[in-house]
């Protein structure tokens, strides 16, 4: 462990490590899990691991189910549809702010990480391509000063993810959605509308991806 992640309390540690286990994949849709077995699959305590499904419960990513048990929701075609609306609505306006802060260092931060959602596409690493996905767009994000609309963004992602790895787990890597490229072509244009619509594309590929999953009764 280092330094740096010493001097963050442990419950803020335990939520972030359960969040990604929801968000990546390593909990997926309808699998319960008890809380003593998050405890020790965590190494840590009762308090910090309760404290996490709290938080996770009030952002609509866990579940409680009664006799210590959580397990990850499963979206229905009804919730995909409001998720998909809001995701379509608030995400391109996101890189359409964040598109006045771009730099060319920020600019070549997002290429390289472009790189590594290409090397996971390349090589089938699922779980690999989710985590460098969702750095990517929150890199963007990020730059944007709309810590409202960013949050509001976190909360989809969680709610969506465990979906979408499941449809890309069942289909493999050629099924990845990825608009990366024409979103970096717009930032070096410094074309902010193509950039939010290079977003939004984006997403609606992975939304479409789940949908047509739902249509075919895959998931």
């Amino acid at each position: 462990m280092t330094n740096d992640i010493r001097k963050i309390p442990a419950h803020e540690v335990t939520y972030a490590r359960l969040r990604d286990m929801v968000l990546f994949g390593h909990l997926e849709p309808g699998q319960p899990i008890t809380i003593q077995g998050l405890v020790a699959k965590l190494d840590v305590g009762m308090t910090p691991v309760r404290e996490a499904i709290r938080r996770l419960t009030a952002e609509g990513a866990l579940f409680p189910q009664g006799n210590r048990r959580v397990t990850v929701p499963q979206l229905s075609p009804g919730l995909l549809d409001q998720v998909a609306f809001v995701r379509l609505t608030i995400e391109p306006k996101l890189a359409e702010l964040a598109a006045t802060h771009l730099t060319p260092e920020r600019i070549e931060q997002l290429q390289a990480i472009d790189n590594a959602v290409d090397r996971a596409i390349q090589s089938g690493d699922i779980q690999g391509y989710l985590a460098a996905n969702h750095a990517f767009h929150f890199a963007l994000y990020e730059l944007s000063d709309a810590p409202v609309l960013i949050d509001i963004a976190r909360s989809l992602w969680l709610r969506f993810g465990p979906s979408l790895r499941v449809v890309c787990a069942r289909h493999g890597s050629a099924s990845l959605p990825d608009r990366h490229s024409e979103a970096l072509a717009a930032m070096r244009a410094g074309d902010a509308p193509n950039l939010a619509a290079a977003i939004e594309r984006d997403i609606a590929q992975g939304v479409d991806q789940v949908r047509n999953a739902f249509d075919l009764g895959q998931i």
